[in-house]
């Protein structure tokens, strides 16, 4: 099997990693950098190693919407291997970090190539959709302190720390809430115990109660990536 911090470069059979590692290139995530733009070419895929970038869509009176978050477990622009020429969202690295980059046309002809690829990339688009889906029912559904609990617990998965650098105002951006509301929030998480935040420092103390705060989206996504990756 193929040797990679990221989980679809790692899934792939060996003989296909080596095809695709060649073409790769290392490059450092930036916070708040833009890795795609809604309606606009694709030109590079990012399979993230250790950043998380946040898919959004823009709405007319200026707001951002979160739809996807995707990190070490999956890929940003893998449409491009699959005929798309535009992306449809806007892809924010909302986490720093690392990941690594081929162009897109490179990818579609490695997809041609590999049908395993190009299964994997067809798996993982649905997978993105779907987290999509899940996205809209829970903005419309459950309270912005479950919302928030499961944010926190995904941005951990992806990033394997219990410590992360997040202001109040991306955090409303990509909960699709006012800033007010993300204070509050944080201020009865922290007085709980849950977490300690500071200038934008969230340390997250006790797990199991966030996990016990969060609303069952959480659990959903997680296991749409799980069975994603042991088809």
């Amino acid at each position: 099997m193929a040797q990679s911090k990221n989980r679809i470069l790692n899934s792939l059979p060996q003989n296909i990693f080596a095809s695709v590692e060649r073409h790769l290139k290392h490059i450092d995530l930036s916070f708040g950098a833009i890795v795609a733009e809604t309606d606009q070419p694709v030109e590079l895929v990012y399979f993230p190693d250790t950043g998380v970038i946040s898919l959004v869509v823009d709405m007319v009176v200026g707001d951002m919407i979160e739809t996807a978050m995707v990190g070490r477990d999956g890929v940003v622009n893998g449409t491009s291997a699959l005929d798309g020429k535009v992306s449809l969202h806007r892809g924010i690295v909302q986490v720093a970090g690392e990941a690594h980059v081929l162009a897109s046309d490179v990818l579609r002809s490695l997809a041609d190539d590999f049908k395993p690829l190009r299964s994997m990339l067809i798996r993982h688009e649905q997978v993105l959709f779907a987290q999509a889906q899940q996205s809209a029912g829970c903005n419309a559904s459950h309270t912005v302190e479950a919302r928030m609990c499961r944010w926190l617990l995904r941005i951990r998965d992806l990033t394997g720390s219990d410590s992360m650098y997040l202001t109040q105002e991306f955090l409303a951006q990509m909960l699709g809430v006012r800033r007010s509301s993300v204070s509050v929030v944080a201020g009865t998480l922290q007085k709980a115990g849950f977490i300690k935040y500071r200038r934008g420092n969230i340390q997250l103390l006790d797990i199991e109660q966030i996990e016990a705060g969060a609303c069952e989206c959480y659990q959903t996504v997680k296991d749409h990536y799980e069975r994603l990756l042991t088809l």
